[in-house]
């Protein structure tokens, strides 16, 4: 929900097609185990947002889902450092950096190149590049905590961030991500389950035009559960979205009081 002092993170879920009475994960035939935090395969972590979380920036987002905390900042438009190169449409540049103290290991805060890519081309295809020519919008994440699905936690929050800034989007941006451990598939996960996962999937969508902006696979996935992978993704976009929208409704409305 929205950022007010001592609100209580929202849980959202894609609709489960059938209900495992246990929450077990088969990695081998002689071992099995429960999910470390205790949620079901299908159910995510709690989400929250908080909006203006940074004074000096255009516009700015907190985020926590779990152990993920990420605060994003935006900034501009603002005159592009390409000023003397005319383009109709404006520029996008995205930093994504970890803190010295986000991972388990100090010390080894950084850029992180590829996921500054990877947020880059989520976002570019719902900002209205049109409207600010000439111009240019920095957005840089920190992710403060590292607690598993940490991407999608990023996109999710700078696309709250950007509407916060006042950048005219066709519609907010979130994702989600599942893990395949053995036979079953793991929405939103941890650390933990990262870590012993067989492969990946993450979506990246606009939930109300149900375009999908970004889609990203990783190891071996059989034609069904590439299938059964994407719609638990889009379902639970579709009400991470409005977590997101509630958000930024209520910290409009704090405004006008």
């Amino acid at each position: 929900m929205a950022g007010k002092a001592g609100a209580t993170p929202t849980t959202y879920a894609p609709s489960p097609t059938t209900q495992k009475t246990k929450s077990l994960v088969f990695k081998n035939d002689d071992v099995d185990w429960v999910r470390p935090d205790k949620r079901g395969f299908q159910q995510c972590r709690p989400a929250f947002f908080r909006t203006g979380a940074v004074n000096a920036a255009s516009g700015s987002a907190y985020a926590e889902f779990g152990n993920t905390k990420v605060i994003v900042s935006v900034f501009g438009p603002r005159e592009s450092k390409k000023a003397m190169m005319y383009s109709d449409v404006g520029r996008l540049n995205c930093n994504v950096s970890y803190t010295t103290f986000a991972t388990p290991i100090r010390g080894q805060g950084s850029d992180h190149k590829e996921f500054s890519s990877m947020l880059h081309k989520s976002l570019e295809g719902a900002i209205i590049l049109e409207t600010f020519p000439k111009t240019t919008v920095d957005v840089f994440a920190l992710i403060l905590e590292s607690g598993g699905s940490d991407l999608p936690v990023v996109i999710s929050c700078a696309s709250v961030a950007l509407a916060d800034a006042g950048i005219m989007m066709y519609d907010l941006v979130a994702s989600v991500s599942v893990s395949c451990i053995g036979k079953n598939l793991i929405i939103d996960p941890i650390l933990e389950e990262e870590s012993c996962q067989d492969g990946s999937l993450m979506i990246t969508c606009m939930p109300s035009r149900y375009e999908v902006t970004q889609l990203t696979v990783t190891g071996e996935w059989s034609a069904p559960k590439i299938s059964e992978g994407v719609q638990l993704c889009l379902d639970a976009c579709s009400k991470l979205a409005k977590i997101m929208r509630s958000c930024l409704k209520e910290s409009a409305s704090s405004l006008e009081e």
